[in-house]
């Protein structure tokens, strides 16, 4: 059945589902081709640079049009096959079709984009830290399904790109852990042997750990990082891509400590896998964590890990400075915020405390780059920006930037 046309439709400079022929210049740091047809930009998911592409338009905004790919006319001679057959209609991954150093290199080159549209200056940034895995790396995924009706055979996977309740009905994802891939077709049909049990939808949780797949959200499970071990709630926030866990951290460390650093402080700790993984370096730790659970975990592991210098606090990351004496000029503060970045009042405690060194890892640079703009006013200076692509065969990256005053 045909779309309607949406009422706030703006038909300029195109009109409803018209295909146009575009020439794709380059990506975006959200993973689609851009094209500059007359210098207007259209972007288009899923067309690679250098390609011609027929694309239907779907949306016009003030600076700019959204296309669904409709046709490759001239291909790239980039352009691989994807792994997974619902790549183009699951939401999960963006780059399937681009082979891997060239991946590597747009999410370099889209850090550098972002630094200097947003943030206005030139500065060097390192070449993206590559994954041990570029497949089977993920050791967590979370599929969902809506209300089963009875008699229906029903989809359980994840969003259809663009989609806002649409799912993909997915048995099998190659960037999860062959362990997860193992127990996902068992645990589907378990959830369709009891669909009358459910009255809504739900996510499912599968995490993989010492060799099993653990379900529960609320039963304790466990990562190695290095010489560490980290335990943590299944739910709860980790990193996902355990492969690269130890060069992330290590780089963190290498930032972190200096020749006059004796003390750390670690906004949005989690569990602890940064402030235990670099509490070596320091005479003191201290974290702080708005999860209660997550910073009851960071204590646990530091007793497990027999860290005795770390210390870790249940609070919102802006109360860490309440009861810092920690000298300034002595301490490093590593930040690790969610998605959306810093707070207006953290940024304004942390540059009062104003400590001598800052490390930023941020899994949304954009967020990242708006915050280094108050850094950069504040007076401290760029010291080292260091993408890690912890999240091979998509768009989203980590970026770890090293800060002095």
């Amino acid at each position: 059945m045909a779309q309607q046309r949406p009422r706030k439709f703006k038909a300029e400079p195109y009109e409803w589902h018209e295909v146009v022929e575009l020439e794709i210049e380059a990506l975006s740091n959200l993973g689609a081709g851009i094209a500059k047809p007359d210098g207007w930009v259209v972007f288009v998911p899923f067309a690679l640079p250098g390609e011609k592409v027929r694309a239907k338009v779907w949306r016009n905004e003030g600076n700019c049009s959204h296309a669904d790919l409709v046709e490759v006319l001239d291909p790239s001679p980039d352009r691989i096959e994807p792994h997974c057959p619902h790549f183009g209609t699951c939401g999960g991954c963006q780059y399937q079709h681009l082979p891997y150093d060239k991946q590597l290199e747009w999410k370099t080159r889209q850090v550098h984009e972002l630094l200097s549209h947003m943030v206005g200056i030139e500065a060097e940034v390192h070449p993206t830290i590559p994954s041990p895995r570029q497949w089977g790396y993920r050791s967590k995924i979370t599929p969902h399904f809506q209300r089963p009706k009875p008699g229906e055979n029903f989809p359980i996977g994840f969003l259809e790109f663009n989609r806002r309740t649409r799912l993909v009905d997915v048995y099998h994802c190659p960037i999860a852990m062959d362990e997860i891939n193992e127990a996902l077709q068992p645990i589907r049909d378990d959830v369709r042997s009891r669909a009358a049990e459910y009255k809504k939808g739900a996510t499912l949780l599968l995490r993989a750990t010492e060799d099993r797949v653990e379900t529960d959200h609320r039963a304790p499970v466990s990562e190695k990082v290095g010489d560490l071990k980290f335990h943590f709630l299944a739910g709860d926030f980790f990193q996902n891509n355990p492969f690269i866990l130890e060069s992330f951290t290590c780089h963190a460390a290498g930032q972190a400590k200096g020749p006059n650093q004796k003390y750390l402080l670690d906004a949005y700790c989690g569990s602890g896998l940064f402030g235990l993984s670099l509490a070596k370096h320091f005479e003191q730790v201290v974290g702080i964590e708005l999860s209660e659970t997550s910073a009851d975990w960071a204590r646990r592991n530091a007793k497990t890990n027999r860290i005795e210098n770390a210390h870790f606090i249940a609070a919102s990351a802006e109360n860490l400075f309440a009861d810092i004496s920690f000298p300034p000029e002595q301490t490093s503060v590593l930040i690790d915020p969610p998605r959306k970045g810093c707070s207006v009042d953290f940024l304004s405690q942390l540059f009062a405390f104003g400590p001598s060194r800052i490390v930023y890892v941020s899994c949304n640079p954009a967020t990242q780059m708006r915050d280094l703009k108050s850094f950069l006013e504040k007076g401290y200076t760029i010291e080292s920006i260091q993408p890690f692509d912890l999240f091979p065969q998509t768009r989203h990256l980590e970026c770890v930037i090293a800060l002095s005053r």
